[in-house]
C-alpha cells in the first residue's frame, strides 16, 4: 500500500480537510439538493450543492492503493465503502435527511475495473489478489502495447491525437489479456470506474459517452443525429470500430457484441434505469430510486463545474441562466488541476492536433467537440519534489506548528528570499534552475510516455530555501508544459485566450499567478473551490429534471470568483521567454541522449 508521507499534505489537497463547508448554511432551492461524488486517486468525496450551486458540505473518505514500480493498484469494494462513508458523513454532519436529495451524480478517474459473473471483483494484479481489481489511471504497464497499437496506424487513432497512451483503456486491456489469461477468462465486465459505480448504485449497465469516447477508443458522432431528440435515452453502442479491436488483438471483444466493455451508451446526466437501488440506497443512507445521471471523468466533472465560471458580460445577470455565448465558450481552456492536470478545450468544430487527444464530439458539454491535453503528474510532481528533500521533514513540523501548508511555508520563503536577495521579481530566484516536469512522461503535446524529468542546477545545499527555489522552478516547468500545449493547440486550429483552474492546485496562488504570467492569459477561478463535485451534482440536478441539459444545468450552477491577470511587466515577459526557450531544450536534449545510447546498445 503507498501512502503519502505523514508529515506532508499533498500539493493537489491544498485548503481541503476531511469535512468543509462554505460559510454560507442556508439551503437555498427549499431543501432541493443535490449530491455529487468523486472518486480521486486517494480518496472518495461526497458534496452537497442547493440550488444555486452553492456547496453546502462535503466529506471525504481515504481509499487503498498499491503501487509497485509501474504498477498502481485499487479494490472497487474498498472505493464503495469510502464512498458509502463519505455520504453518510456529510448527510450526518449537515442533518440531512435522504429526502432532501433528489439527483446524484458520481465522477472517478479513468481506472479500469473488472467484475466476474456475479459483479465478484476480478484480480488485474500479477499477485493474483482478488482485491486488486483496478487497474489505476496513473498505471503505465501497458507501454508496450500501446506502441503496438498506434503502430497499426488505425484510422481510430486519428481521434486520439494520433496515437494511445499507456493510461487508455486498450492497451490495458491487451496487456490483461497476454499477462493475466485466468482474469481474461473470467471477467465479465471491463468498465471505467464511474461507469462501475453508477452500475453499482444503480444496475444499469449503460456506458457514458464521456468514458467509452475519451478512453476506450469509441466514435461518439455515430450518435450526431440522435442529438435532435429533445429526451435523453440510452442508444445502442455503434460507435465500435470492430476492425480496430480485431487488429490489435482484441477480436474476442467483436465477437461478444462488445458485452464486455458496453453495448449501450447515453450522454452525460442521462437518467440511470429507476434511480438508486434498494441495496445501494441501503448502503449510503439516501432514498431508493433517487435519479442518478450517466457519470463523467472527473477532470471533466471540472469542466462542467468550471467552463461558465467567467464574469458575465455587463447586462448579463450571474445566475440568471443567461451565457455569453458558444464563441465565448470556446475561446477558453479549463485546466483540472490535481495529481496530474488536464487541459479541457471545447469548439463547434473538430480538430485534430498531434498528440492532443480528441476531438471527442460531446464527450463533456453535448453538441460540442472536445480536446483534452494533460500532464500525467503536477500535484504528483509537486509532492515528490518536496518529499525526497532533505529540509521537507523539519519545514513541514514548523509550517503545522503554525497551521500552514508546507506550500504556504514555502510560499513564505519565496517572498523572503526575494526581499533579501533583492532580485526584481520573485520568478528571478530560479535563473540557475531548470526543470523538465515529465517524471512520468509526457502525455501532451508530445505524446512521449519515455520522456522523463529533468533538473539542471542542483548543488549540495539542503536547506529549507534550496528546497523552495526548487518547489518554484518545478511550478514554472508546469506552466511552461501548459504554455507548451496551448500554443499548440491554439497553432492548429483552436483559439484560446482564457485559461480558467479548478482542483487543489488551483488554491495555491503561486501556481496560478505562475501560469498567469507564463501563458499570458488570465486565469479565472470558480466561486466554488469544489469545482469537480459540482459538475458531478450538476449531472443530478439534469438526471433529476431540474434542467433540460448539462449546458443548460452549468449556466445556472456555475458562478465566477477570483480571476488573475497576467503580469503587464516586461521584463517577467522576457524572463520567462528565455526561459521557455530552455525548457523545450531540455526535452530536445534528451531525446538525442536516448537516441545515442540506444545506438550503442543496439
Amino acid at each position: 500500500m503507498m501512502e503519502s508521507s505523514p508529515f506532508l499534505r499533498s500539493a493537489s489537497s491544498i485548503g481541503k480537510s476531511k469535512f468543509a463547508h462554505s460559510k454560507s448554511h442556508a439551503f437555498g432551492d427549499g431543501r432541493q439538493l443535490f449530491l455529487g461524488i468523486d472518486v480521486g486517486t486517494g480518496s472518495a468525496r461526497a458534496g452537497v450543492f442547493d440550488g444555486e450551486g452553492k456547496l453546502i458540505g462535503t466529506a471525504s473518505s481515504s481509499i487503498q492503493i498499491w503501487k509497485e514500480g509501474k504498477f498502481v493498484e485499487q479494490s472497487s469494494t474498498d472505493i464503495w465503502l469510502a464512498i458509502c462513508t463519505a455520504v453518510k458523513s456529510v448527510c450526518a454532519k449537515y442533518h440531512l435527511n435522504d429526502f432532501d436529495i433528489c439527483g446524484i451524480g458520481f465522477t472517478a478517474t479513468c481506472s479500469l475495473v473488472a467484475i466476474g459473473t456475479d459483479e465478484s471483483p476480478v484480480s488485474v494484479s500479477k499477485t493474483g489478489d482478488a482485491r486488486r481489481n483496478v487497474i489505476v489511471w496513473m498505471d503505465h504497464r501497458a507501454e508496450e502495447q500501446a506502441e503496438r497499437i498506434n503502430a497499426s496506424k488505425s484510422p481510430v487513432l486519428q481521434f486520439a491525437g494520433g496515437s494511445l497512451s499507456p493510461e487508455h483503456q486498450a492497451p490495458k486491456l491487451l496487456w490483461v489479456k497476454e499477462n493475466l489469461q485466468e482474469s481474461w477468462a473470467v471477467a465479465f465486465r471491463w468498465m471505467d470506474l464511474s461507469d462501475w459505480l453508477t452500475f453499482r448504485a444503480t444496475g444499469d449497465d449503460t456506458r457514458s459517452l464521456c468514458t467509452t469516447v475519451c478512453k476506450w477508443t469509441y466514435l461518439g458522432h455515430a450518435h450526431l443525429e440522435q442529438m435532435s431528440s429533445k429526451d435523453s435515452v440510452a442508444m445502442k453502442a455503434s460507435g465500435w470500430d470492430d476492425l480496430f479491436w480485431q487488429e490489435i488483438g482484441l477480436g474476442d471483444l467483436v465477437e461478444s457484441g462488445y458485452a464486455t466493455i458496453g453495448r449501450n451508451v447515453a450522454f452525460p446526466g442521462h437518467p440511470l434505469g429507476l434511480g438508486l437501488s434498494h441495496l445501494a440506497a441501503q448502503e449510503l443512507g439516501l432514498k431508493e430510486g433517487t435519479p442518478v445521471g450517466t457519470s463523467l471523468i472527473d477532470a471533466h466533472a471540472g469542466g462542467v463545474g468550471t467552463l461558465e465560471s467567467i464574469p458575465r458580460s455587463p447586462g448579463t445577470v450571474s445566475g440568471s441562466g443567461a451565457s455569453d455565448g458558444d464563441d465565448a465558450l470556446c475561446q477558453r481552456m479549463v485546466l483540472v488541476c490535481g495529481t496530474s492536470t488536464c487541459h479541457m478545450a471545447v469548439s463547434h468544430e473538430r480538430h485534430f492536433i498531434p498528440g492532443v487527444w480528441g476531438p471527442f464530439w460531446s464527450a463533456m458539454v453535448p453538441e460540442l467537440w472536445l480536446t483534452e491535453g494533460g500532464q500525467s503528474a503536477t500535484g504528483a510532481l509537486l509532492d515528490h519534489i518536496v518529499e525526497t528533500h532533505p529540509a521537507a521533514p523539519a519545514l513541514a513540523n514548523r509550517a503545522a506548528h503554525q497551521k500552514l501548508s508546507i506550500y504556504d511555508a514555502l510560499n513564505g520563503i519565496l517572498e523572503d528570499l526575494a526581499a533579501e536577495q533583492d532580485v526584481p521579481f520573485t520568478s528571478a530566484l530560479t535563473k540557475d534552475i531548470h526543470v523538465s516536469p515529465d517524471f512520468n512522461g509526457n502525455r501532451s503535446p508530445l505524446a512521449d510516455p519515455k520522456a522523463r524529468g529533468v533538473i539542471s542546477g542542483l548543488s549540495l545545499e539542503a536547506s529549507p530555501e534550496d528546497l523552495a527555489l526548487l518547489y518554484l522552478a518545478t511550478v514554472q516547468s508546469i506552466a511552461y508544459g501548459t504554455k507548451h500545449l496551448v500554443d499548440h493547440c491554439n497553432t492548429h486550429g483552436l483559439k484560446i485566450n482564457t485559461l480558467l483552474a479548478c482542483g487543489g492546485l488551483s488554491k495555491n496562488k503561486l501556481y496560478i499567478q505562475e501560469h498567469a504570467n507564463i501563458v499570458g492569459f488570465p486565469v479565472a477561478l470558480p466561486r466554488e473551490n469544489e469545482a469537480v463535485l459540482l459538475g458531478a451534482a450538476v449531472l443530478g440536478s439534469v438526471a433529476a429534471k431540474k434542467y433540460s441539459s448539462v449546458r443548460d444545468a452549468m449556466v445556472a450552477l456555475n458562478a465566477p470568483g477570483l480571476v488573475v491577470e497576467p503580469t503587464q511587466d516586461e521584463r517577467i515577459k522576457k524572463y520567462h521567454e528565455a526561459k521557455y526557450e530552455i525548457f523545450r531544450t531540455l526535452y530536445e536534449q534528451q531525446v538525442s541522449f536516448r537516441k545515442k545510447m540506444a545506438d550503442v546498445l543496439a
